[in-house]
């Protein structure tokens, strides 16, 4: 069989700007790339910890002419990130307007260190203390 690699996955965003925002400067990814379609009406950007040779990023999806919000669905579960510190990640990101959405403690059923926070679209984001 052959080797296959995770290489991003895609979101569908409503202000790009905005998302920009939260991704980099709130949870420390880097733009690493950008684009316009305009032929298309839509712009990909993608954030990531690292190049996208050697790490999985997320590709945020921003369509021109959308007007309502999208429909997260039930089947869309959330994006994880690893952090060291927990307590101190969840207090910045709150103090910082991020909606934390399940405070630091250990998960139901076992001893790993989780929290959830939401994006600006509504996308959960699993903390996990490493």
């Amino acid at each position: 069989m052959s080797e296959f690699r995770l290489l991003h996955t895609m979101i569908r965003v409503m202000d790009l700007d905005r998302s920009l925002d939260f991704y980099c400067n709130k949870l420390g990814m880097k733009l690493l790339r950008k684009k316009d379609y305009p032929e298309g009406k839509f712009t990909l950007a993608f954030v990531g910890y690292g190049d996208e040779k050697n790490n999985t990023v997320i590709e945020l999806t921003h369509n021109w002419d959308r007007e309502e919000r999208y429909d997260l669905g039930n089947g869309f579960g959330h994006i994880a990130l690893g952090v060291k510190d927990i307590y101190k990640v969840c207090e910045e990101l709150d103090a910082a307007g991020v909606e934390v959405t399940r405070k630091p403690g250990p998960m139901k059923h076992g001893t790993t260190v989780i929290a959830f926070i939401k994006d600006p679209d509504g996308y959960m984001i699993e903390l996990i203390e490493q």
